[in-house]
């Protein structure tokens, strides 16, 4: 059997911290290829450019039946991953994402894949930032395609979340400049990434060992990306920000979440989380937010798990005490639940522009 094959993946949301992140591995990483992809959403075409030491290898443009990153990995980054693999000259794999891209979704289709896992190991997940520009890119209101970033026609997703979510799933955090820069967004970031996740000054400062050995734990990543979590509380004070984990095992009332949604999901604060509502009992409702933005949707069903309404929000400044009481505001009361019970048997909500008919719903 043939030695597995490092795989780093860079994400980000600025091409320019990114490209410096896989320069800067491409001189120091030994037998190292580097694959590169750029989406051209108006043209539906896909750029993929192969480099190493020895120059470029391949630049070539592929139509996509649809432009969007989902269709790019399934079409073109995960079989030229396994094809650069399988040729055996090189020991590493640098995958510099479409700007945007979420490294999870390649992740996940290796550990499904056991013939893929096989001959690629994921070492490292690698968020490369912006220091000038951390704060903006984690609270702004900005939207992807207003930078022209979007990866597909539809792809409406704001920056402030994309940029949280890649630091959430990242193994290592590398800023393009001094960490002086990130103030106050230095709090920001270690609250939202993974305990213990190295945040390092200047691409070239990144621990080049730990990168090819392996930084990466799969499944202790999507514990901590899942939509229900159901670990300690995450509540922590510092001087720059503070963190409102609110938990309840009751569901939320349809009709106040809708007379409060915009009070709840307008702030910039990063928040995430699952919730549930009795006239939907058996569905796990995902919720995600940052920005300014929030998205609400289905996303499981709760089988024989204890029901939960857990959001994580993450904030700066001010707003953690006016949230607590919104968010207790939409609960079902005490008295709701006695007297109408857990399950109610409406047939319609106001949910379904985001969570579907109610007939859909078992």
């Amino acid at each position: 059997m043939s030695t597995q094959v490092s795989l780093i993946l860079v994400t980000g949301v600025r091409p320019e911290p990114m490209a410096a992140a896989t320069v800067s591995m491409q001189w120091d990483i030994p037998r190292v290829v580097a694959l590169t992809h750029h989406i051209d959403v108006e043209a539906a075409r896909l750029t993929r450019t192969v480099s190493d030491a020895s120059g470029l290898l391949e630049n070539v443009i592929v139509d996509l039946e649809h432009a969007c990153v989902s269709c790019a990995i399934r079409e073109d980054i995960i079989p030229t991953v396994q094809r650069l693999a399988e040729s055996g000259r090189w020991g590493t794999i640098i995958v510099n994402l479409p700007v945007g891209a979420e490294a999870v979704q390649i992740c996940r289709v290796i550990a499904w894949d056991k013939h893929l896992e096989q001959q690629v190991k994921v070492s490292c997940v690698v968020a490369a930032i912006s220091a000038q520009h951390s704060l903006e890119d984690l609270r702004g209101e900005e939207l992807l395609i207003e930078r022209g970033q979007h990866s597909a026609s539809d792809d409406y997703r704001g920056v402030a979340e994309v940029q949280c979510a890649l630091v959430e799933h990242a193994d290592l955090i590398v800023a393009d400049g001094s960490l002086a820069l990130l103030q106050p967004a230095t709090q920001l970031i270690t609250s939202l990434a993974r305990p213990k996740i190295p945040l390092v000054e200047g691409a070239e400062s990144m621990p080049i060992r730990l990168l090819t050995q392996g930084l990466h734990d799969h499944e202790a990543s999507e514990r901590w990306i899942a939509e229900v979590r159901r670990e300690r509380s995450l509540e922590v004070d510092n001087a720059d920000v503070w963190v409102l984990d609110f938990s309840s095992p009751f569901p939320f009332h349809p009709g106040r979440l809708l007379e409060r949604i915009e009070e709840l999901g307008s702030h910039q604060a990063r928040a995430r989380g699952c919730f549930w509502v009795p006239t939907r009992p058996d569905l796990v409702c995902r919720w995600e937010g940052a920005g300014g933005q929030l998205s609400i949707g289905t996303c499981a069903h709760w089988g024989s798990g204890e029901k939960l309404s857990r959001i994580v929000v993450t904030g700066v400044g001010d707003g953690r005490d006016e949230l607590r009481r919104a968010f207790e505001s939409v609960l079902i009361t005490e008295y709701e639940a006695v007297t109408r019970g857990m399950r109610w048997n409406d047939p319609y909500d106001g949910l379904e522009p985001w969570l579907g008919e109610i007939s859909e719903a078992h």
